[in-house]
């Protein structure tokens, strides 16, 4: 095991992955020498060569096309956009083409083995154009897998298995916790299932839920919440698309209870798909309405992010307005 913050988890799954295939390729704005605006990327370029990890123009539009030629003919691709926020110039590539290459041609070709990462969400005072939360564009999109790890470890291990699995997977990467959250690691390669909700702690009052670094404020909340004598049952969801009704469904039978959070605004959320098909699966079992806590249905600001925010009091208050209802 060794010690790394997010940053560092995520570039030793880079570096292993392109020692173990030379056909994995690292490219996007500054990710060569410069590392990448976050350094994610940091002396891929130095060991690999400018073939393997380059820089590309500022085109989110052609740095995903790029990615889905190099997909279609064997390659492959892990593509970075700098920030989700500046993602959607991509956007036809990665949901008419990237998600749908496979399935229009009958599977005589696909672009499997492209893995897109980006830096998400809000924390770094980053304004309206550095703040956003995606996923659920993108979660309406069948032919794509969606992934956000909560630390270290989670990103390492799904990184890898997002570059390994036979679909484009979007790889949403919680940048406030990119220096923030730092853990033990194992060396060496390894894997994480994509698909598969986690259980972070069994309770019997309420299931809260969440992803990504919404799992810090989780973790804050549930703990006041445990010292008024509320029994919570914690999930990271892990992966959005597809996202693991099961085991959710399984919670919310025991609890009864459900609460979701997310950083995205309320409406269009991926809370309100888990939502309604909780309801459909566990209706005569829930003894509160399930409950969303989100970001403001706002452009991200700047000034007032702290307001914003879907922080551990609000998931606190929600917590207790559900076991109380």
């Amino acid at each position: 095991m060794a010690k790394m913050n997010m940053l560092q988890a995520i570039n030793d799954a880079l570096d292993l992955a392109m020692a173990a295939n030379d056909k994995v390729l690292c490219f996007g704005e500054d990710v060569g020498v410069f590392g990448g605006v976050f350094r994610a990327t940091s002396n891929l370029q130095q060991k690999y060569g400018k073939d393997r990890c380059f820089n590309t123009p500022l085109v989110e539009q052609g740095i995903i096309g790029f990615a889905n030629g190099l997909a279609a003919q064997g390659s492959f691709p892990v593509a970075e956009i700098q920030f989700a926020d500046y993602i959607f110039p991509a956007f036809d590539q990665i949901v008419n083409e990237s998600a749908k290459f496979r399935y229009r041609s009958g599977n005589l070709f696909n672009v499997g083995n492209l893995t897109i990462r980006t830096p998400y969400g809000g924390g770094i005072a980053g304004g309206l154009y550095h703040s956003q939360s995606p996923e659920a564009y993108f979660a309406h999109t069948p032919g794509l897998k969606i992934v956000v790890p909560r630390n270290p470890h989670q990103a390492k291990g799904l990184l890898l298995a997002s570059i390994n699995d036979p679909n484009p997977t979007l790889f949403f990467e919680p940048k406030r916790l990119y220096r923030a959250s730092v853990g033990e690691v194992p060396e060496g390669e390894y894997q994480l299932p994509l698909g598969e909700a986690e259980v972070l702690k069994e309770g019997t009052d309420v299931t809260v839920l969440g992803w990504g670094a919404q799992m810090e404020v989780i973790d804050k909340a549930v703990e006041m919440a445990e010292k008024e004598g509320f029994s919570c049952e914690v999930i990271d969801l892990r992966t959005i698309l597809p996202w693991d009704v099961e085991t959710v469904a399984e919670s919310v039978l025991k609890t009864g209870r459900l609460v979701i959070t997310h950083e995205a605004p309320l409406t269009g959320g991926f809370a309100g798909e888990i939502a309604a098909t909780i309801q459909e699966r566990c209706f005569l079992y829930l003894e509160s309405p399930i409950a969303r806590v989100t970001g403001m249905d706002t452009p991200f600001p700047l000034v007032l992010e702290k307001e914003h925010f879907p922080n551990h009091l609000k998931v606190y208050e929600a917590i207790r307005e559900s076991v109380e209802f």
